[in-house]
């Protein structure tokens, strides 16, 4: 096993970083969507698009996406050599990847308020949760590109 993750590491690494450009154009844009669907009339045709947009968004990008970024990520843990784990740059960057996915989870739960009807949030607040994906991706690619420690 070590030796197909040594020699399989680049193309490892390669869709490991697609997948993380998929996640996150998902973790980017669905907040943005949930702005503008917090606005339309429940019921209108508007509303109805955007839930199936949300819907589509989450299933067929955002979920596979994530899933895919975790499984590479973690092989790529476990390849010997390629990551030190005793590196703090390596935790801060873990926290910022739980945080990712803690986001994730929180807007499976909001698609499906939408999708019962329920406005249990403020366009303000999908705007601010609309920063919160980037703020965690810029620590994670500093962490990554920088290592500041």
């Amino acid at each position: 096993m070590e030796e197909f993750l040594i020699a399989g590491y680049p193309w490892i690494k390669s869709v490991h970083v697609i997948a993380i450009i998929a996640w996150m154009a998902g973790l980017l844009y669905l907040p943005r969507l949930y702005v503008y669907h917090s606005s339309a009339t429940i019921g209108s045709e508007l509303s109805e698009t955007f839930k199936v947009m949300e819907r589509r968004l989450l299933r067929a990008i955002m979920n596979p996406a994530m899933i895919l970024a975790w499984i590479l990520g973690l092989a790529m843990l476990a390849t010997p050599g390629a990551i030190n784990m005793a590196s703090g740059w390596v935790h801060l960057k873990l926290l910022m990847v739980v945080g990712l996915t803690a986001m994730h989870m929180a807007m499976s739960a909001w698609r499906k308020s939408f999708e019962r009807d329920e406005r249990t949030h403020t366009t303000r607040f999908y705007r601010y949760m609309n920063e919160v994906p980037t703020l965690m991706m810029i620590v994670i690619v500093i962490m990554v590109v920088a290592k500041p420690f």
